[in-house]
């Protein structure tokens, strides 16, 4: 990408370079000459040279030979080639040297300056800003040193700016214009690369971040403007789901460390995308078990629905997943899901060296109760009756294979509750009537 980025920017410059050509091709096209018509002129050979050069420069970037060496030809030509012209200038008018010091022509230098911060390294903005001022230098020494029979220098600034003589202090304003701009320049350009620095390390870090917790959650803590405090909380109505192995403990000593480790790997892998798909967020990892919420880390009006919609899939995904276990002849365990909708609190717990986002809640204990109750039904998922509702009301499109059960007791709860559960594709015949998008509990 870097490489990409730098080739782009060279680009930038030799058209930059093209279209300045242009420029003076046509200021000298159109400028009248006191020289005679036979005599020779440089400035067309020289234009001719620096554009057969641009050209070739072209073709190295092209073709990506560009090499460091080839960058610091470019600006030595650049600046060359501008200050001939300038010298020129004395020559096409019939004037001493000095006239070509108030050529206005100079300040193409800050352009071929700035025109290097396209490449965004510094070392060629200072390159190009040492060239420009040895290069006016020269000038100003040529100047001086061809009329020495005659010296144009002048301390009266009214007699300098009416005639061709040279006023030092104006030229060394010139020069010091030339280094300070340059040097601003680099400077600036030193800042914006670590600026650019510090954002890739942050982007990269909230990426690396959203392994361990939701993409939207790592970006909120990227962002944030002020540290993260244990105890910051907001309350949101929001579903929470359990998902669990069942018997998990005991397969797991049947198995080598290996082993365990495949399993529970394959299992994340088929349940996380749903979740994500349906628009939920992993809130964390309990062993074989996950929690995950819908509507508590980015508010959305239909968490209900999605929170169901990634049962129905998660459900279809991991019989799928046993079925071919199980002709495969491994260990294929059972599963249970739970759904519960509430109001929960969103934030930060632990202390100032170890912070976590999570949910908090009835709506969560409940969900974990349910999930454990679902054993006891011997079906594959459970919600109770209004969050099946609330979900149908959000958009929720229920399939035959959900089914009511009523007056339920749970473990922990102090009143019964009626249930909607997902039996099993085998377990059609379980008791309870089946739920019609009309069904009412």
């Amino acid at each position: 990408m870097i490489a990409q980025e730098h080739k782009r920017g060279e680009l930038l410059i030799a058209w930059a370079q093209g279209a300045l050509l242009l420029i003076w091709s046509a200021l000298y096209a159109l400028a009248p000459r006191a020289l005679p018509s036979q005599a020779f002129e440089s400035v067309p050979w020289t234009l001719a040279a620096y554009g057969a050069f641009i050209i070739v420069r072209l073709i190295l970037i092209y073709q990506n030979r560009l090499a460091d060496w080839h960058v610091a030809l470019s600006i030595i030509v650049d600046i060359g080639v501008l200050m001939l012209l300038i010298w020129s200038f004395h020559l096409q008018y019939g004037q001493p040297p000095a006239f070509y010091l108030k050529a206005p022509t100079l300040l193409y230098v800050f352009i071929f300056i700035a025109l290097r911060t396209l490449s965004f390294e510094a070392r060629w903005v200072l390159l190009a800003g040492a060239v420009s001022a040895a290069g006016w230098s020269a000038l100003l020494l040529y100047a001086i040193v061809a009329q020495s029979d005659n010296p144009p220098v002048t301390h009266d600034y009214v007699h300098y700016m009416n005639s061709s003589s040279i006023l030092l202090g104006a030229e060394f304003d010139k020069i010091v214009s030339i280094l300070m701009v340059t040097a601003v320049l680099a400077l600036a350009l030193r800042r914006t690369q670590q600026l650019v620095l510090r954002c890739v390390v942050d982007h990269a870090a909230a990426n690396e971040l959203s392994r361990f917790v939701a993409r939207g959650l790592a970006q909120r803590i990227a962002r944030a403007e002020a540290p993260i405090e244990p105890g910051q909380a907001e309350l949101r109505s929001a579903a929470a789901l359990v998902i669990d192995l069942r018997d998990f403990t005991r397969i797991s000593r049947r198995l080598t460390p290996r082993e365990v480790m495949q399993l529970l790997g394959e299992y994340q892998r088929r349940v996380i995308p749903l979740v994500q798909r349906s628009g939920g967020f992993i809130d964390k990892f309990l062993g074989d078990g996950i929690l995950a919420s819908f509507g508590a880390v980015i508010v959305n009006e239909t968490y209900a629905a999605d929170a169901l919609r990634a049962v129905d899939a998660i459900a279809s995904e991991l019989e799928t997943w046993r079925a071919t276990r199980i002709e495969a002849g491994l260990v294929a365990p059972s599963f249970g899901l739970a759904v519960s909708t509430g109001d929960v609190l969103f934030g930060a717990v632990g202390d100032s060296t170890r912070l976590e986002y999570t949910i908090i809640g009835d709506a969560v204990n409940f969900g974990a109760r349910l999930e454990k109750h679902s054993k006891i039904e011997r079906v594959t998922a459970v919600t109770d009756s209004a969050t099946f509702e609330l979900a149908r009301s959000q958009g929720y499109a229920s399939t035959e294979r959900w089914r009511f059960r009523l007056g339920r007791e749970i473990a922990g709860v102090d009143y019964p509750v009626d249930l909607a559960v997902l039996i099993e594709e085998a377990g059609r015949s379980s008791n309870g009537p089946r739920l019609s998008v009309a069904a009412t509990v």
